[in-house]
């Protein structure tokens, strides 16, 4: 397959050692990765049912390795059988780790003993959706895993990595990059790159983007919606676009439509966490996921922990099959999924409908029925005044609409913001209208978060 005319060749070339011209050897370094790849691309059209095997097979090596060198799992796992195999009725009586144990057992939960073969440590940081400061041990192997993941999805959907990609990311440096990061680092000739810290308001980060005007653009799902918006609204096209990447948040309904109207792309997300890398990405051909189940077991469970069917709304509980260092066995993310039906490419790949969102954007109404409110820019996009909102439930009864405005609403626009509002809930709210400068975004803006306990 060839890209465009004038683009890089596909597959793209790879980072050759400098005495090999043509054809191109691969650095050392790039050897294990472009190995995994292979591995991977024959992988994803297993069946279903012999992935599964190969999932129980790594399952079995990892609990008796965390067993063996964990206080945490010595304990935990003593009752578990591994001698005759992983029996699936033992594993699923295993509890689940939540993000509190992680945090107040962390030393419990790290190996006294670390395969050689499996790398340095490898250190991650992150307060996620939650706020809940954790601290993640990982090694060169899972970070291998990640790279290998994230390359996963460039090759699924044939980006021409010869063209610029702009990041847009909290806590990130505004600068320009020679390459597109470490996954593709070492292993294949990228264009450049360039970042943007996503503090910066709508309006710099669209003027940064069309100085720029890159080829590919990776952002936070409700910072891309809000960006997109603006463009569309000030009229800012992106001549050179070809695809935007959400990622970090539950995807609005509405932004794949809005980035092709705004700018006549299309849009792909990536679902990931920080303590377990890439969990599932999107099909190269349709909108729904594909769990990464190489590199994760997910399971989707109902309020009784029973794994759900497809077309059923349940739990993400997640086991990282190679992290050996802080074994993450049954680690429940917080987050809720619809399970797929197999999907019609014929990957073996399980299948992930839609992410609906994490614990704390449940909605509790008023009589106590719990529903996760999608919202779309027709809610409140008849107040042309409104340029980004997030709503908080404090209270059983009551929101707070927090409004980024270029003017103060009147008491009629109020009102008529809060019957629609009421209409999406299905419930009546009593709502509190707070004008702000900024939506902080240092964990990730969501457009509804509950501050409710369970």
């Amino acid at each position: 397959m060839t890209g465009a005319p004038g683009a890089a060749p596909w597959p793209p070339v790879v980072a050759a050692a400098a005495e090999f011209a043509f054809p191109a050897l691969p650095h050392a370094s790039a050897t294990g990765m472009l190995a995994v790849l292979q591995l991977l691309e024959q992988t994803q059209w297993l069946a279903p049912a012999a992935l599964a095997h190969h999932q129980r097979e790594q399952l079995a090596v990892l609990l008796a390795h965390a067993r063996r060198t964990t206080p945490w799992y010595e304990a935990a796992l003593a009752a578990l059988d591994l001698d005759g195999g992983l029996d699936p009725d033992a594993f699923a009586a295993v509890p689940h780790l939540t993000r509190g144990t992680v945090k107040d057992d962390a030393d419990a939960l790290r190996s006294r003993l670390l395969p050689p073969d499996h790398g340095a440590l490898v250190r991650y940081t992150t307060t996620g959706s939650t706020g809940v400061p954790l601290a993640i041990v990982g090694t060169g192997l899972t970070d291998l895993w990640y790279r290998a993941l994230v390359l996963r999805e460039h090759l699924w959907h044939e980006r021409d990595l010869g063209g610029t990609l702009a990041v847009i990311k909290t806590r990130i440096a505004d600068r320009r990059h020679a390459g597109w990061g470490n996954a593709t680092a070492g292993v294949f000739v990228t264009g450049p790159s360039v970042s943007l810290d996503a503090h910066h308001p709508l309006d710099v980060q669209a003027r940064w983007l069309a100085a720029e005007d890159p080829d590919y653009l990776l952002a936070a799902a409700t910072n891309l919606h809000g960006l997109a918006r603006h463009c569309l609204r000030h009229g800012i096209r992106l001549p050179r676009l070809r695809e935007v990447r959400s990622y970090a948040e539950m995807l609005r309904p509405d932004t794949r439509a809005l980035c092709a109207a705004a700018w006549d792309v299309p849009l792909v997300d990536t679902y990931s966490a920080e303590e377990v890398g890439v969990i599932a990405l999107q099909c190269p051909g349709h909108e729904h996921y594909h769990v990464m189940a190489e590199s994760l077991l997910v399971e989707v469970l109902d309020d009784a922990g029973r794994p759900c069917a497809p077309g059923a709304i349940g739990r993400v509980v997640v086991t990282a099959l190679h992290n050996f260092a802080m074994p993450l066995v049954r680690y429940e993310l917080g987050d809720y999924a619809e399970v797929g039906p197999p999907c019609p490419c014929g990957r073996g790949l399980p299948v992930l409908a839609r992410i609906v969102g994490r614990r704390r954007n449940l909605l509790r109404r008023p009589d106590g029925t719990a529903h996760w409110p999608t919202f779309s820019a027709a809610v409140w996009s008849w107040l042309p005044a409104i340029e980004q909102i997030q709503l908080v439930q404090d209270r059983p009864d009551h929101i707070r609409v927090r409004l980024v405005t270029t003017r103060v609403l009147d008491a009629s626009e109020q009102a008529g913001l809060a019957a629609r509002l009421d209409e999406r809930f299905g419930a009546a709210f009593n709502y509190t209208f707070e004008r702000v400068n900024a939506v902080e975004r240092d964990n990730g803006f969501e457009d509804f978060v509950s501050l409710l306990d369970d």
